[in-house]
């Protein structure tokens, strides 16, 4: 097998994404055939070296692992407290046979709702990516009553100030029937930016009071309870693929020799098909 960067491995092998697996890297935490290694650009062979990550054998790529978290407040979204404080996180909250999987980006320590977790990092890093669009959906309960105006300015993106580059177009609206003195707005991002929802809530004048994830990439927590987790399902799976392009390009993938080879020496797909020609080709001779 051809040789491929180190974080690449990490990540197939279900111990961290490809972002951790950089830090797990540059912190002297990965050996490759004893030796230390703290170049990010280092590659190795998993089939023919020895790669270990804090003293242990990455023996082979584990089986994916497509999980939702119904996640509550003050839970950290990380496998443990980088600051020692002791602080709950969503480790905590996963059966003991699937904690050998990280959340797909980040939400808040006081936000809750949809968040995804898995051992495939390539999905993972995808996922996260801005290039694949993937919809987020919000339910903010802001101070006030936004103005059609401030709503405009929420989803064109002109609420950012100075030479930044402007976020996406966002969809924002007012959710009738909840709002009273303060109102609740359903939110839906195309992009990943720290503290979006917040800082645009806060820009035009309406700070988020409680915020919920409802959706990440068309997958809720609906019947699902607070804190608990569950197996995607395949559709919710497949549908991710295509999304961020995983399922496309796996098509196009040109077909194995062996399969052509098959396909070659099978004579009786050979024989049917000489023998619907010829069938054709006397049926054009009889024609007038």
């Amino acid at each position: 097998m051809a040789a491929i960067r180190l974080q690449k491995i990490i990540a197939q092998a279900g111990l961290a994404s490809r972002r951790e697996a950089e830090r797990l890297i540059a912190e002297g935490r990965v050996q490759v055939n004893g030796e230390r290694v703290l170049t990010l650009g280092a590659k190795a062979d998993p089939l023919a070296d020895s790669i270990k990550v804090d003293g242990k054998l990455i023996t082979r790529k584990e089986l994916p692992v497509y999980l939702v978290l119904n996640k509550p407040k003050h839970v950290l979204t990380t496998m443990r407290d980088e600051e020692g404080k002791d602080r709950p996180t969503v480790a905590d909250l996963l059966p003991q046979g699937l904690r050998r999987v990280f959340p797909v980006g980040r939400l808040d320590f006081d936000v809750e709702g949809v968040l995804l977790l898995t051992n495939d990092g390539e999905m993972a890093n995808r996922l996260a990516h801005p290039r694949y669009e993937i919809p987020r959906v919000y339910e903010a309960k802001v101070k006030g009553i936004p103005s059609e105006a401030a709503l405009a300015r929420m989803a064109d993106g002109s609420w950012v100030r100075g030479r930044g580059r402007k976020p996406g177009p966002a969809g924002v609206r007012i959710v009738r029937g909840k709002t009273e003195k303060n109102a609740w707005l359903r939110i839906e991002l195309r992009e990943g930016r720290q503290h979006q929802v917040k800082k645009m809530c806060e820009a035009v004048g309406h700070p988020v009071i409680k915020l919920v994830r409802r959706a990440y990439g068309g997958v809720t927590a609906k019947g699902l309870p607070g804190a608990k987790v569950r197996t995607l399902t395949r559709d919710e799976v497949e549908k991710l693929k295509i999304m961020t392009n995983i399922r496309t390009e796996a098509a196009k993938r040109p077909p194995s020799r062996t399969g052509w080879a098959k396909a070659r020496t099978n004579p009786k797909r050979t024989a049917r098909k000489g023998s619907a020609k010829q069938q054709t080709k006397q049926s054009g001779k009889s024609g007038p």
